[in-house]
């Protein structure tokens, strides 16, 4: 009997599954037969709005789309003040632990209360309406806390990830002109404290607009003080009041100013309106997680992100759910760390990233057979294309074999999922995103913008939680989402379409080889890599070629118990031909311990560039290990003796 490829395999939606599902069959048609419909009945049944809005899309100045006309609403009061007053009162909204050990919960009605508090604080230091509020925090409830109020008093914030440089928070806090900057004395990592506000002082010393720093002390470091600028947490919460009235926020007012990571030159500040965002993150979670009132979600996202905007903050939280939070590494003290804590929690929807699953395949499956998850109901995929094999581990070893994927494909931009199955109704395959979601139009277009197969993903019209301008420069939007196709928002990804319609993001175009004249996607390389037994992760880069232009090179992590060697480069480069073709067969293959990754886990090619072609390194300041660099150096250095 002939073998079906493992991207060939079709996982039908299990039947418990579709039976209770929040997506009904029909969802499809009735989206596509009344978008805009489709999306009013969102907004009605998910928001509580103080106004009703008067129209659902203004398209008139395209592409500066507005959504749910002259509507009122308020963020906290929707993720908090709703169900405080509801049967949720006493529900868990929040609960936390810590790396060290560490353990919070928070009920929706103990929530309310600290989100009112911190709204009159952050007032008494004289935060009103439109001002700006950086936040640069670890993944603490606190933060959260954070977040929600400057929505109750309209003030847009703009989280930095703590892990980024003094100087990328000081370049975001400078662009945006933000007031106040919230901090934490610092985070444990491996037990040991990192020391976030030095780095915060070291950003303010050059940030004219900031005129107060709010400090949670959560590590209990020693920290530096400046006298009449920096005030603790816990003092101004003390003297605030209990009750603080929820703005009443335009639909398209400004909610927050997320910027870009990986960027050069001036950073790119991602605006995001209040109605439309709110309106589809619920829909999404909502219907893609099959969100219920029992439910215990986990997003392993940091808040830094979109993900951890969109899906660890806004999205449950405004559904009633109760979401778990963990601030710290994966493997500490030991390499079962998050399965330890899911089982503990009785954690039913995970939500993580294909760099993490590929990581914990590395270590091996003896980890989660420790512990029960079989709580456990529907997975999710996020931040990059997940390679087949890391799908099926993920569904076996995680999911039991019978929890759904949910592969989503999203960006900064989108706000929301965009493309991913519905768990009650897509047939699965491994490594696809399948179908886009209800209300969400996009295609696969070549260079002369017509339908194909294999090009470059679009999205064809507006949708409610998308991107609205860069803050402060409204010419790069355009250019920089809508000038090379015009009317389509160009995703800056690549994509193919299978034989049952289904979309496969093939990775950023920018991460397109052109060997010989021959288009090939990195992520498609790297997943054909990773079939291979021996192999955990790859980075697969294009090379400079004198006669090809392009070559193939690959950096290749093995699993534990296999070693490099000649005979294995040839196995792998002989799997790759015949995988994808003769052109993809990488003419590099180096072996090494570890990739140069973002702390969101992210791999930065472009350094893996400046080896393979000699050049200094690049910035490796936003690395979870700048050191690594050396390391992977000296292993190309070797290879190439």
């Amino acid at each position: 009997m002939e073998k079906i490829a493992l991207e060939d395999r079709i996982f039908n939606p299990p039947a418990d599954i579709t039976e209770q599902a929040n997506a009904k069959a029909g969802i499809y048609e009735l989206a596509k037969k009344d978008r805009l419909g489709f999306w009013d009945a969102q907004a009605k049944e998910l928001v509580t709005w103080f106004k009703p809005y008067d129209k659902v899309l203004e398209d008139s100045n395209a592409p500066f789309f507005k959504w749910f006309i002259n509507g009122k609403l308020n963020v906290s009061y929707n993720c908090v003040d709703r169900h405080a007053k509801s049967n949720r009162h006493n529900k868990a909204a929040i609960m936390y632990e810590s790396e060290i050990g560490k353990k919070v919960c928070l009920t929706y009605g103990m929530l309310s209360r600290e989100v009112n508090k911190f709204a009159n604080a952050l007032a008494g230091l004289g935060v009103k309406k439109g001002d700006r509020v950086a936040l640069y925090m670890p993944m603490i409830p606190e933060a959260v806390v954070a977040m929600l109020a400057c929505t109750r008093i309209g003030a847009p914030h703009s989280l930095v990830f703590g892990g980024f440089s003094p100087e990328s928070l000081r370049d975001r806090i400078n662009d945006c002109g933000a007031k106040v900057l919230i901090t934490a004395d610092g985070n444990f990592r491996r037990g040991n404290p990192f020391p976030l506000k030095q780095n915060g002082d070291k950003a303010l010393e050059d940030t004219p607009t900031i005129e107060k720093c709010v400090v949670v002390k959560n590590a209990g470091n020693d920290v530096a003080w400046v006298e009449g600028r920096d005030v603790w947490y816990h003092d101004v919460m003390a003297a605030a009041g209990n009750y603080y009235e929820p703005e009443a926020m335009d639909s398209e007012d400004v909610l927050f100013i997320l910027y870009t990571s990986g960027t050069t030159g001036k950073p790119k500040g991602v605006v995001h309106s209040t109605g439309g965002y709110l309106v589809q993150i619920q829909s999404t979670l909502k219907y893609v997680f099959d969100i219920k009132d029992e439910d215990v979600y986990w997003c392993t996202a940091d808040i830094g992100w979109i993900t951890g905007h969109s899906y660890v903050v806004y999205a449950p939280l405004a559904l009633g759910a109760t979401l778990f939070m963990y601030d710290g590494t994966i493997d500490y003290p030991d390499k079962d760390r998050m399965w330890d804590m899911a089982e503990r929690y009785g954690v039913s929807k995970f939500y993580t990233a294909p760099t993490a699953i590929r990581t914990f395949m590395k270590w091996g499956t003896e980890y989660p057979k420790k512990h029960d998850l079989s709580a456990i109901k529907v997975l999710g995929s996020v931040g990059e294309p997940i390679n087949p094999e890391a799908w099926m581990w993920y569904y076996e070893h995680i999911g039991g074999s019978k929890a759904p994927i949910m592969d989503t494909w999203w960006q900064t931009e989108t706000g929301a999922f965009m493309i991913t199955p519905l768990p009650g109704i897509t047939p699965l395959k491994p490594g696809t995103a399948t179908n886009p979601f209800p209300g969400i139009e996009v295609d696969i277009i070549d260079e002369n913008g017509n339908s194909a197969d294999v090009g470059y993903l679009v999205i064809k019209s507006a949708w409610p939680a998308m991107i609205r301008t860069i803050f402060g420069d409204p010419d790069r939007y355009v250019d920089q989402y809508w000038k090379r196709f015009g009317k389509y928002y160009f995703a800056g990804d690549g994509a193919k379409r299978d034989n049952m319609g289904y979309i496969w993001v093939t990775g950023r175009v920018d991460d397109v080889l052109n060997v010989s004249g021959h288009r090939l996607g990195t992520a498609e390389v790297e997943s054909a890599l990773v079939e291979c037994p021996e192999v955990a992760e790859s980075a697969v880069i294009g090379k400079k070629h004198d006669i090809k232009g392009e070559s193939v090179c690959a950096f290749v992590i093995l699993k534990e118990g296999f070693k490099g060697s000649q005979e294995l480069i040839d196995k792998l480069r002989k799997h790759v031909g015949v995988k994808i073709g003769p052109i993809a067969r990488p003419d590099d293959i180096i072996f090494t311990a570890e990739l140069p990754k973002t702390r969101s886990g992210k791999i930065m090619r472009r350094l893996l560039r400046d080896i393979a072609e000699g050049r200094a390194i690049g910035d490796a300041t936003t690395l979870a290990d700048p050191g690594a660099m050396k390391d992977i150096a000296a292993q190309y250095a070797g290879k190439e003796d």
